[in-house]
């Protein structure tokens, strides 16, 4: 991975303005919420054509000053420029007119309708559809991040989300590219790909606000970086002066911990066994599953690789009870046949599960914390006898994942959709884990978190494991299964691969298994699978 960004780096123009006005210079920009001050007296300046990193950890204030670039939120204080001139943004509409353009960690997409429906909705109106398509199966095909534009949101992996937020950016010609995490659901060969269209971008001038918390991403793409700490900006560096060691330092004000080498574990009874299962697709936009076999046994973690769209949602679906399957042993619990079952129930037998995407569905956006712990541990920790809500236990409860999981918020009774994305991460993975269940199932851990909040989930991970816990990860994070697991499969066209022991396998390896190869090296794909 770090080769591959090396490679892409080198390719990076040198800066060639900086005699010129920035393109967009920020001055004592502040905004605050009831008690909690996101932003103070933060300076920044962007250069036409420069990739530009925005650090910070999760609450640091990145977010609401990129929401007050884009015209979503409105600064208490602080002077925008544009082109060297003061600029009132006053809504995205604003933004967009000037050249300003934003890819959201959250997606702002209607599930109902097709990808081109989506996009119709952010370019003029008056604008012929079927040129629109046109365009976007162009942009997609010359970027590498195919889409159907007749397919429906709905059907879509997080994955293939995400490239109609980029896509509908690129179709507005832009000046000035806002993105907020835009690889975390991107797997290596796609993140690979959008690095050489942003190396692209600019060297034709355009401008990129780049926010990440993969620091080798930030090494290989970005010339310079501010970071923000406590919604101050604490340093402005070059990057290539750095290390993704040094910037962590940076952002966190202490430097970050060598993770600890994972050590053997004992691999106990087996807690969730899968055996023959399949599960036909309802619609053409879905993946059926094809004799999928797993056992997790008790005390070790295993990881399944894959390029998104290729049955990771439609498999989680089918673990987590949210997709009933037949026969009821195709999927065992803790020796319990549940695959006829649903997530109450499988939850009742020693299950707990994290999903790819937080909002709307890991966590209900308008309900506060106390109330998002509720909806999955009612069960599990007694939380509600008779009827009624045993408030000191559940607000207990609540107090004990903010704190363990070092959750930035106003308290309990925060509503969900206030936290940053990674501390609603860190609540939800904390939520589960604090329940201690026997079987875990998580997709994506460390989506869009920080380097301090992936360590944590790490850890807690790993010590779930410890204590006998069965985990099978989901990620498109190789390097994160990896450092992670025990063994790791591969899914390709709805088709599980055998589980190899993570010391006897190799990054490349694993890709060739996502390919459709079962055994690397020795037998060759008769079909590739590709991204959707």
């Amino acid at each position: 991975m770090e080769s591959a960004f090396g490679a892409l780096s080198k390719t990076m123009p040198h800066d060639q303005t900086r005699m010129m006005p920035p393109l967009l210079q920020l001055q004592g920009m502040t905004k605050s919420f009831p008690g909690v001050l996101a932003n103070e007296a933060v300076d920044l300046e962007v250069m036409e054509g420069e990739i530009h990193a925005l650090l910070g950890e999760n609450g640091a204030g990145k977010s609401t000053l990129v929401k007050m670039i884009y015209g979503i939120l409105k600064p208490d204080a602080g002077v925008m420029s544009w082109k060297n001139a003061p600029v009132n943004i006053q809504n995205p509409a604003v933004a967009r007119a000037l050249g300003i353009v934003m890819v959201f960690q959250h997606f702002s997409l209607f599930d109902s309708m097709s990808v081109l429906e989506n996009i119709a909705l952010g370019v003029e109106r008056g604008t012929d559809k079927s040129e629109l398509e046109n365009r976007i199966v162009e942009i997609s095909n010359r970027y590498g991040l195919p889409l159907d534009p007749g397919r429906h949101v709905y059907t879509l992996s997080v994955g293939e989300r995400q490239r109609i937020e980029i896509i509908r950016c690129l179709l507005q010609n832009p000046k000035l590219l806002v993105m907020d995490e835009p690889t975390s659901v991107l797997t290596p060969q796609e993140v690979t790909k959008l690095f050489e269209t942003l190396n692209r971008l600019s060297e034709e001038g355009v401008a990129i606000l780049y926010i990440s918390h993969k620091l080798n991403e930030i090494k290989a793409l970005c010339r310079k970086a501010t970071i923000l700490r406590n919604g101050k900006v604490v340093a402005s560096v070059e990057v290539e002066s750095e290390t993704p060691q040094s910037l962590a330092a940076k952002m966190m004000g202490e430097a970050l911990q060598a993770p600890s080498a994972r050590h053997h574990r004992k691999a106990g009874e087996v807690r969730l066994e899968i055996d023959g299962l399949h599960n036909t697709a309802t619609d053409q936009f879905s993946i059926s599953l094809k004799d999928i076999r797993l056992k997790v046994q008790s005390g070790e973690i295993v990881g399944i690789a894959g390029v998104a769209g290729n049955g990771q949602d439609e498999l989680l679906r089918a673990i987590n009870g949210e997709e009933m399957c037949q026969p009821a042993d195709a999927i065992q619990i803790n020796h319990q046949p549940c695959a006829n079952q649903g997530p109450n129930q499988r939850r009742g037998l020693g299950m707990a599960s994290i999903p790819e995407e937080r909002l709307g569905y890991g966590a209900v956006p308008a309900m506060n914390l106390l109330q998002n712990t509720l909806l999955t541990a009612f069960q599990r920790l007694g939380l509600v006898k008779a009827g009624f809500v045993d408030n000191r236990r559940c607000k207990s409860f609540c107090l004990g994942i903010l704190e363990s999981f070092n959750v930035t918020s106003s308290g309990v009774l925060a509503e969900a959709g206030s936290l940053s994305g990674g501390n609603l991460q860190k609540f939800i993975v904390g939520r589960e884990i604090n329940q201690t269940p026997s079987v875990l199932v998580v997709s994506q851990p460390t989506w869009g978190v920080d380097a301090g909040a992936a360590q944590t989930i790490h850890h807690a991970l790993h010590k779930l494991a410890e204590n006998g816990t069965a985990i099978l990860v989901i990620s498109q994070d190789l390097d994160e299964l990896m450092g992670l697991c025990d063994r790791i499969a591969a899914i390709c066209s709805g088709t599980l691969t055998r589980a190899a022991p993570v010391s006897e396998i190799t990054i490349e390896q694993i890709g060739m298994m996502m390919a459709g190869i079962e055994n690397p090296g020795t037998e060759k794909s008769q079909d590739v699978c590709q991204p959707g």
